[in-house]
């Protein structure tokens, strides 16, 4: 049987292609510390409320069950512990680049602490909290509530935010992220809570050999895969995710006129890798105009070995989201080895 590594040298072979050249940072490298995605367990909460009698706020948060965020970080640059924090507020000022997190009176402490170097421990080190249905959670409710024009009845969101930076480094120097925790009432009855999105697994074919096999792509980080798939300098791998049925949801959501429409969701992809270069980063989404699926597919294109100081591995990231806040993320990874001079 060949093995998945040889049929893609193999393959990628009578494929390659010359690097080209730029003068710009690409967007889809990761080159250093960076958030890459925060998931939530469950993205959503739905609750019943009665609009024909007064708010009840303990009826509404004892529906509420904990929620779990798990951050997806990437420190290529360096190996190091990373201390982090998280706190949950109103949204801030988008427009004036302000965060929420800025204004103590209406931000709360979620959890804190320090996490071993995110691609070099194993197993992987987990970057996790719970936000509980507690006091802190139902004030900070009722003050995004008591400052909405529909007092909530179009939904709740909170603003999560993610400060993390090296143990040791400059303060000012921490990146952050954010997640929303989100609460909708029950508007129209139909309404039901959502779900992550999921992938099936994930196809590469190289690209420009006519008949090269389809081979699914290993998921797991480089650190934990003894025989990453080989791509050779310069050459090209279309990836394409295969969803399983029923991966996108059809779903309510309220309209203008008081009734109700029904939806199919539609998912997006994102595209990272730690060298290279990606075709596009961001794929899928609605249908266009004349009611074409979007495409889901990217090419990794490999560095060229001029520009490797020998065998590398390369990580690759993708984020998959639906449009309600839905998130899964996968890990993997390739290995470049530069041609004999």
């Amino acid at each position: 049987m060949v093995s998945r590594t040889t049929w893609l040298l193999g393959a990628l072979a009578l494929a390659g292609t010359g690097a080209g050249c730029g003068s710009f940072q690409d967007p889809n490298i990761v080159l250093d510390l960076r958030v890459l995605a925060i998931d939530s367990s469950p993205p959503d909460q739905v609750v019943d409320i009665d609009l024909t009698a007064p708010p009840d706020p303990q009826a509404v948060t004892s529906q509420l069950v904990p929620v779990t965020m798990c951050a997806l970080v990437a420190d290529p640059g360096l190996d190091r512990q990373l201390a982090w924090s998280v706190a949950m507020c109103p949204f801030g000022d988008a427009a004036s680049g302000e965060r929420c997190d800025e204004d103590p009176d209406n931000t709360y402490a979620v959890a804190s602490g320090v996490v071993d170097d995110p691609d070099t421990t194993v197993p992987a080190p987990p970057l996790c909290w719970t936000i509980n249905p507690d006091a802190s959670l139902l004030n900070l409710l009722l003050d995004i509530a008591e400052g909405d024009d529909l007092h909530g009845v179009g939904g709740i969101d909170v603003d999560v935010v993610l400060r993390i930076g090296g143990i040791e480094a400059d303060r000012s120097l921490d990146q952050y992220a954010s997640r929303t925790l989100r609460v909708l009432p029950r508007i129209p009855a139909a309404l039901m809570p959502n779900h992550n999105p999921t992938i099936d697994h994930v196809d590469t074919t190289p690209t420009g050999v006519d008949g090269a096999p389809v081979v699914p792509l290993a998921l797991g980080r480089c650190i934990e895969d003894p025989a990453p798939i080989e791509v050779p300098p310069g050459t090209k791998l279309r990836l394409t995710p295969v969803e399983p049925p029923g991966a996108r949801e059809v779903y309510v959501a309220p309209t203008l006129d008081g009734k109700s429409q029904t939806f199919t969701e539609s998912l997006t992809y994102q595209w990272i890798a730690s060298a290279g270069s990606l075709s596009r980063g961001k794929t899928g989404g609605p249908h266009d105009l004349s009611g074409n699926p979007a495409p889901l597919f990217t090419d990794f294109k490999a560095p060229a070995s001029k520009d490797l100081d020998g065998p590398t591995n390369i990580s690759l990231w993708i984020i998959q989201r639906d449009e309600r806040l839905g998130l899964t993320w996968y890990e993997s990874c390739l290995h470049v080895t530069p041609a004999a001079p």
